[in-house]
């Protein structure tokens, strides 16, 4: 017999011939002279030199080994003492549950979802990047999730983590924020066969993602051809000058046939508007000509109301003159005093009295 000394964490395995006999712990051992030691340290994984089969029918060794299988399709995440280890890949492994608490989570890779309790900063773990797909939905985005081409649900903004597999997995986002959407430029007849082109907006939201992106497909041209149709049908039930007149409503009437077809889309329209309506040159040209005329026609009765008010108030003037002849000598001397003022120079002979030179200028002739 020999004696052999196992120190604090470490424990020896007893071979006989390359075959394993026992176990013998920390402290000093009695052995056979033809037997050896193998020491293990209880804080690393144990790796042994003979088949662990055939180590783990001594109950005694099984008893102090925590044996984790991983198959081809899974991975494991070993956790000591509640902390992340490491990231065990396909295969066998035993690690010695004397000294050290640990503990696993088994992964089946074959999942798309991460079912398994695996906390955030564990998922962002470098070990585990090349197992995971990870998909951003912006707070201001909604998601459409495509598992295998086949439409599986809605994503709302966050983070989503997936497995790594042959799966095929596809997220496809929508803004849903107020968007506007514009008809520049488009050419359309009035009733009365007028040619103009106008501009016109409508401002728009996504409400329902499955039904814009499943449903439908590019919501915004077919919006787009909506707002034509409702531009043409309304206009063209109109003059020239009914359109010009009841420009509002052409927003109005516009706003209410998309309300009820965008709901098909999955949108909702928040507002619309007239920006511009262009006139040809020609139309244009006539109806200056006619605001022209209409003007001077305004113009013209005007100045023959204020001619008339006019010759009526001297009427009256004159009226009231003949039969008062004090009102028709201060009328007089009112018209005198305005002459007067007119006079730039005035020139009196020296041969007679000054006053009566004037009196005979102001007098009113006999």
């Amino acid at each position: 017999m020999k004696r052999v000394r196992i120190n604090k964490g470490k424990i020896g395995l007893v071979y006989k011939n390359k075959d394993y006999k026992k176990t013998i712990e920390e402290g000093s051992n009695w052995i056979g002279f033809f037997e050896k030691v193998m020491e293990y340290d209880l804080t690393k994984p144990f790796i042994p030199i003979t088949a662990l089969d055939i180590l783990l029918k001594d109950e005694e060794l099984r008893k102090q080994l925590v044996i984790i299988e991983v198959a081809d399709n899974e991975i494991a995440i070993l956790y000591e003492k509640g902390n992340f280890q490491t990231l065990l890949s396909p295969g066998r492994y035993a690690y010695w549950n004397s000294l050290l608490d640990y503990n696993y989570t088994k992964i089946d890779l074959s999942k798309v979802e991460i079912t398994e309790k695996i906390d955030l900063s564990t998922r962002k773990r470098s070990e585990l990047v090349p197992y995971i797909r990870l998909c951003k939905i912006e707070s201001y985005e909604e998601g459409l999730l495509f598992i295998d081409n086949k439409f599986n649900t809605i994503l709302k903004p966050g983070e989503y983590y997936f497995w790594k597999n042959a799966i095929a997995i596809n997220v496809q986002t929508v803004d849903m924020r107020r968007r506007q959407l514009e008809v520049i430029g488009q050419e359309i007849l009035t009733k009365d066969k007028a040619a103009l082109r106008i501009n016109f907006f409508a401002q728009f939201k996504v409400i329902d993602i499955e039904k814009a992106m499943v449903q439908n497909k590019d919501f915004e041209k077919q919006l787009y051809v909506l707002m034509q149709l409702a531009l043409r049908e309304f206009i063209g039930a109109l003059g020239l000058d009914e359109l010009l007149e009841n420009r509002e409503s052409i927003s109005n009437y516009v706003l209410a046939t998309l309300k009820e077809k965008s709901n098909e889309l999955g949108l909702m329209v928040l507002d619309s508007g007239v920006k511009d309506i262009i006139l040809p040159g020609e139309v244009k040209d006539i109806m200056n000509q006619v605001l022209i005329a209409q003007k001077k026609a305004q113009a013209n009765v005007i100045t023959r109301r204020e001619e008339t008010a006019s010759t009526r108030s001297l009427l009256n003037t004159a009226k009231l003159m003949e039969d008062n002849k004090m009102l028709f000598k201060l009328k007089e001397m009112e018209y005198v005093e305005k002459i007067a003022e007119k006079i730039g120079e005035l020139s009196l002979s020296v041969n007679g009295q000054v006053i009566d030179q004037l009196k005979s200028v102001f007098s009113r002739s006999k």
